[in-house]
């Protein structure tokens, strides 16, 4: 070996011998343990991740916690000192795909992972690759690690500080704009308080010129008798013109079409009273009582028959409740009478009476059903019986509300009769009225058929013994009458379609005739001719 190779050999043996000897980078390891245990309690974004292993690419689970823009991970959630640190500033996050090659173990060959990865910002290092098996908590950290960034911090502090620098200007710019109105209006009350002085000197100068001038111009007795005459003549006039005014008013067409006008309002007001104390009576004294008759041990009806023969009755009976109180506000306003906003928040609520009128049949026929239990029937007639239905049956009560729409129509048509063609309320009032009246087109075969069954009800009642004929759905009440037999001096006579009941009218009255009448004479009371031998 010659002396040059020998040189060389002892150079590189220097050389490396150096790079051992070379010092690690030093850092506060006190302060790094301080912001870990932080960073585990007040960490913007902690949580379990799977991290991937440079040495061997195993994936392994670690705590995360993420402080400012410093990342620690431990070697699980109980562990007090950091395994490792990473110092996030300048680097970047961003979401990656599923490795096809990784090395996969067997808990996690049927969860779904998402990966994604933290680029640091020069050469040398290499990226940190993360996964975890949720996408949404993959997402947030994805987000928290890319707002963790101190440069962030320092634009946006200099962006506030801009806009506090503004702000400020404009405050400076408003005190010296304050600052002149302060001194303009200081000035302008000291120019008031110098006016205000002058005005006092001057009316103490008149009051002193005043009582030379009264002396001076002393008028004659005749002068002031005739100026009083002239005085009362003026007042006299001009309460005669009002007078002829107001008269002319009152027997004008305008005034006559007012006092109209509030007549029919005043009625629609007490009509509405009527309507919901009937209300008031058909919920209080027979759904209320019938309901709790339900649940009792032996109920005489069950819920589901309340259900159907009251149907919504009180929620009709709320609803028209605050159109009365809605009313009486306006009436307590009068002369100024505004109906038409009470209309424009009713309108929209009256679709609930056409359910109440395509059940109105079937919660008669259910009701007819339930009186033929004694127990129910006895129960009725008791509830009945009280002063506040002044002797009127259910069926009256279930039937007041299918008349209440037609009710309306004729009150907006007497209203809009004596409204002038130029009222503020005339364009309302006629939406109004047609809507109500498209309405009550679709109630209007329902009414035909409830109020046959009504009646039918009603004559049924009369019967001391019933009479189950009557109870059918099907049988159409035609007319009632009276006529005179050969045994009994005066006989009630019912007829239907289909069939005609002769009733005694003697101190209780008893079904003693059920004649059944030819299809020929159906036909001619369908017709309205008169049938043969009737």
């Amino acid at each position: 070996m010659t002396s040059t190779t020998m040189i060389t050999y002892r150079n590189r043996q220097r050389e490396g011998v150096s790079r051992k000897m070379q010092k690690s980078v030093r850092y506060n390891e006190g302060h790094a343990l301080y912001l870990s245990v932080v960073a585990r309690k007040e960490g913007t974004k902690r949580g379990i991740l799977s991290k991937k292993s440079t040495e061997n690419s195993r994936w392994n689970d670690k705590y995360f916690a993420l402080y400012q823009n410093v990342l620690f991970y431990f070697d699980n959630d109980q562990s007090t000192r950091p395994s490792g640190i990473y110092l996030l500033e300048g680097c970047t996050c961003e979401r990656v795909p599923a490795h096809k090659g990784s090395a996969v173990s067997k808990e996690t060959v049927d969860k779904q992972q998402h990966y994604f990865l933290v680029v640091f910002g020069h050469d040398g290092q290499k990226p940190l690759e993360l996964r975890t098996e949720e996408e949404s908590d993959c997402n947030k950290w994805v987000e928290y690690i890319q707002q963790a960034s101190y440069s962030d911090i320092i634009i946006e502090r200099e962006v506030l500080m801009q806009k506090y620098i503004h702000l400020v200007q404009i405050m400076e710019t408003e005190k010296v704009a304050a600052n002149q109105i302060r001194t303009q209006l200081e000035d302008q009350d000291t120019e008031i308080e110098r006016l205000k002085a002058e005005i006092v000197l001057l009316n103490k100068d008149k009051e002193r010129m005043l009582p030379c001038q009264t002396n001076e111009e002393e008028e004659d007795p005749d002068i002031k008798k005739i100026k009083k005459v002239q005085s009362f003549m003026r007042g006299w006039l001009c309460r005669r013109k009002w007078k002829i005014i107001v008269q002319d008013y009152i027997c004008s067409p305008q005034a006559e079409n007012m006092r109209k006008r509030n007549h029919i309002v005043f009625n629609m007001v007490e009509a509405e009273t009527e309507y919901v104390c009937q209300l008031s009576v058909l919920v209080n004294f027979f759904l209320r009582p019938l309901r709790m008759a339900a649940s009792s041990k032996k109920p005489p009806i069950s819920h589901d028959d309340v259900s159907s023969i009251f149907l919504n009755s009180e929620t009709i009976m709320f609803l028209h409740e605050i159109f009365h109180q809605g009313l009486k506000a306006r009436i307590a306003n009068w002369p100024t009478l505004v109906l038409a906003d009470l209309f424009d928040i009713l309108l929209p609520m009256l679709n609930i009476y056409q359910e109440f009128v395509r059940n109105h049949q079937y919660s008669l026929q259910v009701l007819a059903n339930c009186k033929q239990n004694r127990d129910f029937d006895k129960l009725l007639k008791q509830y009945e019986t009280n002063t506040a239905c002044e002797e009127r049956m259910l069926e009256t009560f279930l039937t007041y509300p299918m008349f209440q729409i037609p009710r309306y129509i004729i009150s907006l048509h007497e209203l809009l009769a004596h409204t002038p063609h130029e009222h503020v309320e005339r364009k309302s009032l006629e939406f109004a009225k047609s809507k109500l009246e498209e309405l009550s087109k679709m109630m209007h075969d329902e009414v035909s058929d409830t109020e046959n069954i009504r009646k039918n009800l009603a004559i049924e009642r009369m019967i001391v013994e019933g009479c189950d004929i009557l109870l059918d759905t099907s049988q159409t009440f035609v007319r009632q009458g009276e006529y005179i037999r050969k045994s009994i001096n005066l006989v009630s006579l019912f007829l239907s379609l289909s069939l005609a009941l002769s009733l005694s009218l003697s101190c209780s009255l008893t079904l003693f005739l059920v004649l059944p009448l030819s299809p020929l004479c159906r036909q001619c009371r369908k017709s309205g001719l008169q049938p043969p031998g009737v």
